[in-house]
C-alpha cells in the first residue's frame, strides 16, 4: 500500500509529464465545441454579431473577466473558493480614483501611486482571507462572504455611495488606449497575467503544492508541504490580480466606481468550472478559465444584440453555473 508520500509525489510526476495539447483537451472537454456552436447560433441569428468590430468587443471585455477568472482559478484549485473579488474591485477603484484627483498633472507619480495602491489594496484584502483560511481554519465561503460584505461597505462608506468623476485623461488614454509595441494594454497585460500564472503553476512547487493541497489536504501535509502557507500564498497571489483588474477597469470605465465588478465572483467562479477546474479542487488549467471566460463574455454579447433582457440573462447564468457543477460531479462519479 502506498504512503501518502509517494501517492503524492507520483501526482506531481504525472502532471509534469502531460502533454500540452493533451493535458488542454483532457481540461477542456465540450467547451471550444459549446463556443463554436455558440458562435454559428448567434452568427445566425444576427448579422450584427459575427463582425470585426463586435468580436473584437467580445475579446475586449473579456480581458477583465479572464484575469479575475486565473485569480480565482488559483483558490480553486486549493480546494477554496473567493466571493470578495468583485468589492474589492470596487475598493480599488475608488482608492484610485482618490489618488488620481490628487496628481491631476503628474502622469507618471499618478500613474506610479495608483498601480501600487490597487495593487496594495486587493492584496491586502486577499491576504486576509488567506490568513482567516489558512491559520484559523474558517471555511472559504464564510471568510469571503463576510469579507465581500465588508469590503463593499467600506467602498461605498469611501465614496459616500457616489462615483468619484473627473480623472485625469492621462489615466485612461495610458491603461486603457493606449499601446506597447502596437498591442493595447490591456491585451498585454492579460498576455503577461496568463504566461506567468502558467510558469507558476507548472514549473515551480507553488502549482504542484497547491495542485496537491486541493486533491488531498491531509496526504499534502503528511508529504511535508506547509499547507497553511502555500493557501495563505494563493489568495494573496489571487489578491495582486484582482488589484491589477481592478486599476484596468477603472481606467476602462473612466472613473472611480462603489459598485465596479459586483458580478464577477460569481462569473469568474462559472468561467473556471465551465472550463474545467474542479469546484473540489486539485484539477483545471487556467488556459481552460480564460476559455470559460470568453464563453461567457461571448454569451451575454450575443444576448444584448438579440434584445434578451437583462434579468433573463442573469437566470441563464445561473443556470449555466448550476450545470457546469452537475457535470464537474458526473465526471468525479465517472472517475
Amino acid at each position: 500500500m502506498s504512503t501518502p508520500r509517494e501517492l503524492t509525489t507520483r501526482r506531481f510526476a504525472a502532471v509534469g509529464r502531460l502533454p500540452f495539447l493533451r493535458g488542454m483537451l483532457d481540461q477542456l472537454g465540450l467547451l471550444p465545441v459549446l463556443l463554436i456552436a455558440l458562435l454559428i447560433f448567434f452568427s445566425i441569428a444576427s448579422p450584427n454579431f459575427f463582425t470585426r468590430a463586435n468580436l473584437s468587443t467580445i475579446l475586449t471585455q473579456a480581458l477583465f473577466l479572464i484575469i479575475v477568472s486565473v485569480a480565482q482559478t488559483l483558490v480553486l484549485l486549493t480546494g477554496g473558493f473567493d466571493l470578495s473579488m468583485g468589492s474589492s474591485i470596487a475598493l480599488v477603484s475608488i482608492v484610485v480614483g482618490l489618488q488620481l484627483l490628487d496628481h491631476p498633472n503628474t502622469p507618471t507619480t499618478g500613474l506610479a501611486l495608483a498601480t501600487l495602491v490597487a495593487i496594495a489594496v486587493a492584496t491586502g484584502i486577499g491576504a486576509l482571507n488567506g490568513l482567516f483560511v489558512s491559520l484559523f481554519r474558517v471555511p472559504p465561503f464564510i471568510v469571503t462572504l463576510a469579507m465581500m460584505t465588508a469590503v463593499s461597505g467600506l467602498a461605498l462608506h469611501v465614496s459616500r455611495g457616489v462615483p468619484i468623476f473627473g480623472l485625469p485623461n492621462y489615466f485612461s488614454s495610458t491603461l486603457y488606449t493606449g499601446k506597447v509595441l502596437s498591442i493595447p494594454v490591456p491585451w498585454l497585460v492579460t498576455i503577461l497575467v496568463l504566461l506567468a500564472m502558467y510558469v507558476v503553476l507548472h514549473w515551480t512547487r507553488f502549482g504542484r503544492y497547491w495542485y496537491a493541497i486541493g486533491s488531498n489536504a491531509e496526504a499534502a501535509r503528511l508529504s511535508g508541504i506547509a499547507v497553511r502557507l502555500y493557501l495563505f500564498l494563493a489568495y494573496t497571489i489571487a489578491g495582486v490580480l484582482v488589484g491589477i483588474t481592478g486599476l484596468l477597469l477603472t481606467a476602462r470605465v473612466g472613473s472611480g466606481e462603489p459598485t465596479l465588478g459586483a458580478s464577477f465572483p460569481l462569473e469568474s467562479i462559472a468561467a473556471a468550472v465551465l472550463g474545467g477546474v474542479s469546484i473540489r479542487g486539485g484539477e483545471g488549467n487556467l488556459f481552460g478559465a480564460a476559455l470559460g471566460a470568453v464563453f461567457l463574455v461571448m454569451l451575454r454579447n450575443g444576448m444584448d444584440i438579440m434584445g434578451i433582457s437583462t434579468y433573463t440573462q442573469m437566470i441563464i447564468t445561473g443556470g449555466l453555473l448550476i450545470l457546469a457543477v452537475i457535470i464537474d460531479n458526473w465526471v468525479h462519479r465517472e472517475r
